[in-house]
């Protein structure tokens, strides 16, 4: 016997279930992976980007606004310049055409480094019911760029916002066959924070300082 099929005997077991899994169950548990059900919701009658930027602000996130992606270079560079921060950035990859130099930004396409200041990232979708990013890890999305640097900065189109978390998955499922799913998916609520010590909260602990979400359309 395996390890897996030891730990799964050992979870029947503990269950009251005997022997090995019958193609009755095996149907049972894919119907049921086959048709998830959504969570308790506390309902809401927002409109999704409303309600998006008002959480997300909440979590201390900040946002801007741009008509087209061409127009993205230029609200990045405008909150750089407003913050002071370096004008000197790593993207993912699927975003360096982009006229970063019209801008007067630098931009490297990599994976981030320790000493990367900002991070540029597009993202899959957005939660409005939580103000949450949603992205996916691939070559063209090195997760790094938006967990290393201090500044935080995500491209989001307007149209991939959804409701819910359940929303967030189904879409995922939608555009993802099973043998193209991401190795990781990340949620990203607001910057980096922990409240450990003396239940004071701190940004950037352990991620960026900041999140900027610049919303396209």
């Amino acid at each position: 016997m395996s390890a897996r099929d030891n730990i799964l005997a050992r979870i029947r077991a503990a269950r009251g279930i005997r022997g090995p899994m019958l193609d009755a169950e095996r149907a049972e548990v894919a119907a049921d992976i086959a048709a998830p059900q959504a969570g308790p919701s506390l309902g809401w009658d927002e409109e999704p980007a409303a309600r998006f930027r008002a959480k997300a602000e909440a979590l201390s996130s900040t946002l801007d606004e741009a008509a087209t992606f061409a127009a993205v270079p230029a609200a990045v560079a405008r909150y750089l310049k407003a913050g002071k921060l370096p004008l000197t950035a790593v993207v993912w990859p699927s975003l360096q055409e982009l006229d970063w130099v019209g801008a007067g930004i630098r931009v490297a396409a990599r994976a981030a480094r320790g000493d990367d200041m900002v991070g540029i990232t597009g993202a899959f979708c957005a939660i409005a019911e939580t103000g949450t990013l949603m992205t996916l890890s691939g070559a063209e999305r090195p997760p790094s760029v938006s967990l290393v640097p201090e500044t935080h900065v995500a491209v989001l189109p307007a149209q991939r916002i959804v409701r819910t978390m359940e929303d967030a998955w189904a879409l995922l499922r939608q555009e993802r066959p099973q043998n193209t799913m991401p190795r990781a998916v990340n949620f990203i609520s607001g910057p980096s924070r922990t409240a450990d010590i003396e239940q004071t909260l701190v940004l950037g602990a352990h991620g960026p300082y900041r999140v900027h979400i610049v919303i396209v359309g």
